[in-house]
Parts: structure tokens; sequence; C-alpha cells
């Protein structure tokens, strides 16, 4: 998939549009005014504001149904984490939904000392619980009574603050005014909360989420936080596919905040403070470090109006600390092998160029030569002619695009073949790239999709909003979406052939296989020699 197909979209396009097939989508498109979004009054359309606190809006007005989806980005993830503290940003994306001062509970004022005690008390426990685990069974007889001690303090301090508890009332009053879609994602670049709402009630999200961003209250901390630690056992810890793919990223880099994952490390995770949380917040999360896109039936000048009233008293963050790590170069192949219960797989990752790099744009190309729909290379090679995958596909930009990434190539073996002699087939096509140029009917292609992407991914206003506030904040403007595809249009064969040349290359290769336990490995062994491109 094209690294702009799967920012446009959270799902493949799996509809190959070429010829005569582009041309009837396209009738169809513009019979129902699809492709108002692509065309050039369409940058007209889209009315920006800024805030003096730093805030920008973006708003396009729609006016067919009275709906409006809203999306409010921070450019904050995974990659804005210290060491120690890996996973605090998806925790903080829990702990936004759990209310505020005035929402999910009956009486702050009484909750607050409870709250403020139980992290006192719960800091403590970690920290004595950490060193008594650390002796074993060396821990002293007072030291297992101080734990006992704190843990029934915590408990208690628990149930007292659960009777101030209004559990999931953000989504109730959203769900009782026809709210939907009210969900919220991390990554390693951005946080995102969206929602769709009737246009009626968008005072009451500028009340409900101008409070959240200013003033959250982080209640139930332990049992959220006991929930993402579950989550990561898990997404992680218990998939194949999940801890081949967070070893693959950590073995790809060896400096770089992208080699975490961004739901953290176990031990860290359990270590995470509610103040070490709330002060995370203070610093990433002002509206300085925020978009908000509404596209829907609205009346621009009377949102502006509303949004100054509201998220416009929200006083600014400080800078936020600069990320200054770079991955160094890497100066030889690293391969890793994950042993589970579950069938092969591998996953193989090159070193590349980010967003706004010209060679990035030759990427998306690559990408969608490769894996792009049913006719890539990659498909008909290994799944259909050789019939040695099951599965196979590609991403241009895992796993962020904030700062250099890599070019992942994935597949599943099908039985009886074995991840040596898919890696071998796989290679050949990257060499492919290098000695052969790609035809004038593949790079059409790829344009073709990108358009119909473009289409799919703009006409509904939460794809609009989605959309509109991503590239704000990662690309430093939303006009990148119309810029994009132009520069991908100027890519040719010649560019594929330079850029696989260069990063294509076995020195700035990862490679890992996932591996059944107990497997002999005079087969994998030998493939480390066998395979070489």
């Amino acid at each position: 998939m094209t690294q702009r197909s799967r920012l446009w979209f959270s799902w493949r396009n799996g509809l190959l549009l070429t010829g005569v097939n582009v041309a009837l989508f396209l009738i169809f498109t513009l019979n129902l005014g699809l492709l108002e979004a692509a065309s050039p009054s369409f940058a007209d359309r889209v009315i920006e504001h800024r805030l003096a606190n730093g805030l920008t809006v973006l708003m396009v007005e729609r006016h067919q149904t009275p709906i409006v989806s809203i999306n409010i980005t921070f450019a904050v993830g995974g990659i804005n984490e210290q060491v120690g503290q890996t996973g605090i940003a998806h925790l903080y994306e829990h702990m936004a939904f759990k209310g505020t001062r005035v929402v999910g509970t009956t009486d702050y004022e009484k909750e607050k000392p409870i709250l403020d005690e139980l992290a006192i008390v719960g800091t403590e426990l970690d920290q004595r619980e950490r060193e008594a685990a650390a002796k074993g069974g060396a821990a002293t007889a007072d030291e297992r009574a101080a734990v006992e001690s704190l843990q029934k303090r915590f408990l208690a301090l628990q149930a007292q603050a659960a009777q101030y508890v209004v559990g999931n009332e953000m989504a109730l009053m959203y769900q009782r005014h026809g709210g939907v879609g009210l969900n919220a994602s991390t990554g390693k670049d951005l946080t995102r909360y969206m929602i769709s709402l009737p246009s009626n009630r968008l005072p009451l999200w500028a009340a409900i989420e101008s409070d959240r961003m200013a003033n959250p209250v982080l209640r139930e901390f332990y049992k959220e936080r006991g929930v993402v630690m579950e989550e990561r056992r898990l997404r992680n810890d218990d998939s194949p596919n999940g801890l081949l793919f967070e070893t693959f990223t950590s073995a790809a880099f060896r400096a770089h905040g992208y080699g975490i994952p961004t739901i953290g490390w176990g031990s860290d995770i359990l270590s995470l403070t509610p103040a070490a949380t709330e002060a995370f917040f203070k610093t990433y999360y002002g509206p300085n470090r925020a978009t908000i896109a509404l596209v829907g039936d609205i009346n621009p000048q009377e949102t502006i109006a509303l949004i100054e009233r509201t998220f416009g008293r929200i006083p600014a963050a400080p800078p936020a600390p600069p990320l200054v790590t770079v991955e160094p170069d890497q100066r030889g192949e690293r391969r890793v092998e994950v042993e589970f219960d579950a069938e092969p797989a591998i996953a193989i990752g090159y070193h590349k160029p980010t967003l706004g790099h010209s060679d990035d744009d030759v990427f998306d190309v690559i990408d969608a030569v490769l894996s792009d729909g049913l006719t890539s290379r990659l498909h008909q090679k290994l799944v259909r002619e050789k019939r040695l995958a099951a599965s196979v596909g590609s991403d241009a930009s895992h796993p962020g695009v904030r700062a250099p990434n890599l070019f992942v190539i994935t597949a599943t073996p099908l039985a009886p073949h074995t991840t040596a002699e898919v890696e071998a087939a796989i290679y050949e096509e990257v060499e492919r790239l290098k000695q052969e140029p790609v035809s004038a009917q593949e790079l059409e292609k790829v344009l073709n999709n990108l358009d119909a992407d473009l289409v799919r991914g703009l006409r509904s206003n939460s794809g609009l909003a989605s959309q509109l506030a991503l590239y704000q904040a990662v690309a430093g403007g939303w006009r990148y979406i119309l810029t994009s595809r132009d520069n991908v249009a100027k890519v040719t064969a010649a560019d594929v052939q330079r850029v696989a040349a260069q990063y294509f290359t076995r020195s700035n290769r990862t490679v890992a296989v996932l591996v059944k336990k107990g497997l002999n490995r005079s087969v994998t062994a030998m493939s480390g020699n066998e395979v070489q491109p």
C-alpha cells in the first residue's frame, strides 16, 4: 500500500482501477460531486483560523446533511517519550476519557484529596514492590509488612475514590445527543480524538472538549494502567505478529524512539505514575500543539466565535523538548528470530527518508508497484504464480513519518514453503526494480489508484476532517493533500531504479523471522548464507 493510501485510509484499497474502469469511476464520482475535494476550488473551501494560544482550526462547509465531523490531532505520540516512561502517551489517551473536574464525578471537591493521596500511596507501593521483587526471598519481615500495609491503604483509597466516579459519562453525554464514532488513537507521531454529531450540538462538543483539553482528571489511574498492561499482553506479548513487529522494529532502530513500541515496555507501563502522566500532559498537550478540523454543516464565522470562547481561554503550553536523537546509519544486515507457537512469517525493512524528501515520493511508487492490488508484482509472483506465500504486502512509512523511517515488506509462507524461500523470492523482485525500468502502464496504474484513493478518502466528512488534521500535524500544512499527488506524478522509471539501488542494500536491511519453538534451525541458518542480495 502506498504511504499516502495508508495515511488517507486505515484500510486497504482493494479495487484496481485502470483504463475504462477509471473513466467509468470518475464519471460516477463526478455525478455525485465527490471530486470536489480534488478540484482546484477545494483549496479555497478550506477555512483556516489560528487562535492566539496557537490552536489551529481548519473548516470545510458541507451542508448535505445536518452533521459535523470533528478531528482533534495533537502532534505528540510515542516519539516524544523519555527513557523509563515508554507507553505514557498511550496511557494518557486512555485517561483522557476518564473525565474532568465536572465530567465523570459526582463531587470533585471530595474526590480530589482522595485521588491525591492515592497517587502518593500508589507511587510508594510501586517502589516498595519493585524493591521487594529485586530482593526475592531476601526481603526482611519489616519490608514485607510495609508492603502489606501500603496495599491495604491503597485498596481502601481506591474504594473511596470509586464512590465518586460516574463511569463513561463523556461517551454517554455524546450518545444521548446523537454523537457517533467517538474514538481516539495514539501512534508514534500523533494522538487523535474524533467524533461526529448533529451540527446543532456543536456547542456541547466545544464545552466537553475544551474542558478535556484544559482540565483532565486522572481518575481510576491504576485501574486503567492495568487495562493497558493487559492490552500489551494481548497485542504484543501473546500475539505472534505483534511480537514479531515489536522485535523487528526494535532491531531496526537502535537509537531513535521509533524503535520503542507505542504501547510501551511492560516494566515501564507498571512504573508510570499519575504525577509523571500529568507532567507529560502539561508538556505536550497544549492548544499550540493541536489542530482541530471540522467538516460538515457548520457556519465558519459562528464556529470560530464558539471555539474562541471555549478553547481560546486555554493557555499555550511551553515549548516542548526538541527531538534530537538521529538514527545512525546502519552498517550491516541485522537478523533476528522470534520464537512462537505459530505459523512462520517474515518482515524485511530498509531505512529510508521521511515525508518531504523527494525520494519519499519514489518509495510511494515502489510500494504501489510491489503490493498495491491483485496485479502487483509481489502478489503476482509470490502468491499466484509461485504459490510460495499466503499473503504479502509492503508499507512505505513504518512506524511513522515525523522522522526517517522504514520501507517494509512482509509475507507469510504457504506451507510447505519456508521463510527462506519467500525471502529469496522477495529479493528477486527487489533486484528487478534495480535492473529493469518499471513500465509506463505500472506508473499510470499508481496514479489511477492514487486518484481513486484521494476521492474516496476525502468524500466523507470524517475522512476529510481526519486528513486535514493529519497533514497539518505531520507535513506542516494540510495543502500537502493537494501537492503530494503531483509529486508522485513526477516520479520516473529512472527514479525508481536509482532509489532501489541506493536504499535496497543488504547493509541497510533488517530481517525478522517468526519461527516455531523447537524448530530445526538447519534450514534457517543455511538461508542466512544463501540469501545475499
